[in-house]
């Protein structure tokens, strides 16, 4: 094949078949190194295989349903007198339902929370991490890790502590942790974790998920919790001040048992007493009636999180298997050679067709 085949603007179909033909002996040409090659691939992807440690996959899938007694619910009250519905404005469902909760189990607050909880009875989940991926050993030269203990109070941790607390949370976010909606129409959302440690990825999945949903809980509750709880407190000083009236006026009542008609001034001090009872009954009364309507609407925010699936042992366990391993190894290999050799043909005949 002449090398104006090669280089010729014009391209027919006799050019492309001529082309075609002249690349196909090419590479039959050189089948020796591919097989060569291909082999080797093969033999690097099965000692890939063998050498590299299977992950293990903890998952828990939970739903959260919020609640759409937001703000809107007078006015879609209203509106829907006249044929309107605002149900839609004011919902929090949709697309966007379930995103601030999965940027939570993103963040570090979160993640360094989940890290510094027990794994068991002796160590914590940080320490379980360290261990297994042998970061003693492979941060030995920047800091010694033996010298840290991570059980004490936050507050009390060096810089250095705390450093070494962010990297780690660091590398948890970028390889072990995923946070996702199967589906965006759906409000599930499932949080995984992976890592060599089969013990570690479901313990601190559950930790995670547990202190995530919990603060969660906690933020969207925090407003109508605060008002419940003044609200009860003023009704419980009311209900005092109401009872220390009723005992005034029985007291005032057995001091004078039948009080002369003709002397008013011996009824002053129950008259008082029974002004007080009744002003007192009737602040009692109404701060109760918003006790109630404070409680229903606590109970009508508060997000609803319920758990689908948890991890439980035997976990998914994630590996390279020995064919997998030899097929991709070998197929890698023989497309980056085939690419390689092309390209070194490609530029032969270039400086050719140049001198």
């Amino acid at each position: 094949m002449s090398e104006k085949h090669i280089l010729d603007d014009k391209i027919t179909l006799k050019e492309v078949v001529l082309r075609f033909r002249f690349w196909i002996n090419y590479f039959r040409s050189q089948w020796k190194l591919i097989l060569g090659i291909v082999l080797l691939g093969g033999i690097l992807g099965a000692a890939i295989s063998i050498v590299k440690k299977p992950v293990y996959l903890a998952e828990t899938s939970f739903v959260l349903e919020e609640s759409d007694m937001g703000g809107m619910g007078g006015m879609s009250g209203l509106a829907s007198l006249v044929g309107v519905n605002l149900g839609s404005l004011g919902s929090s469902s949709g697309l966007f339902q379930g995103d601030n909760i999965m940027e939570l189990y993103r963040s570090d607050n979160m993640i360094d929370k989940a890290l510094l909880s027990p794994f068991d009875e002796e160590s914590l989940l940080i320490n379980r991490f360290i261990a297994f991926n042998k970061l003693q050993k492979k941060w030995k030269s920047k800091v010694d890790l033996s010298a840290f203990d991570f059980s004490i109070e936050r507050a009390s941790f060096s810089v250095t502590q705390d450093s070494v607390v962010k990297e780690i949370t660091k590398l948890i976010r970028k390889d072990h942790l995923g946070v996702n909606k199967p589906d965006r129409k759906l409000t599930i959302i499932k949080v995984s974790i992976q890592s060599k440690d089969e013990a570690f990825s479901k313990v601190f999945n559950e930790t995670l998920v547990e202190k995530v949903n919990g603060f969660y809980f906690e933020t969207k509750t925090k407003k109508t919790a605060e008002n419940l709880q003044i609200l009860q407190t003023q009704a419980d000083s009311v209900r005092k001040i109401l009872d220390e009236s009723l005992v005034a006026f029985a007291n005032t009542a057995d001091r004078i048992p039948n009080p002369n008609p003709l002397l008013q001034s011996g009824t002053v001090d129950a008259r008082k007493r029974q002004i007080d009872i009744s002003a007192a009954s009737s602040v009692y009364s109404e701060i109760v009636k918003n006790l109630e309507i404070a409680r229903v609407n606590h109970r009508n925010n508060s997000p609803l999180i319920q758990i689908i699936d948890s991890p439980r042992f035997p976990l998914q366990r994630i590996e390279i298997k020995l064919k997998k391993g030899i097929v991709f190894g070998a197929a890698i290999a023989f497309i980056m050679l085939l690419f390689s050799l092309y390209l070194t043909k490609l530029y032969e005949i270039y400086v050719r067709e140049t001198r």
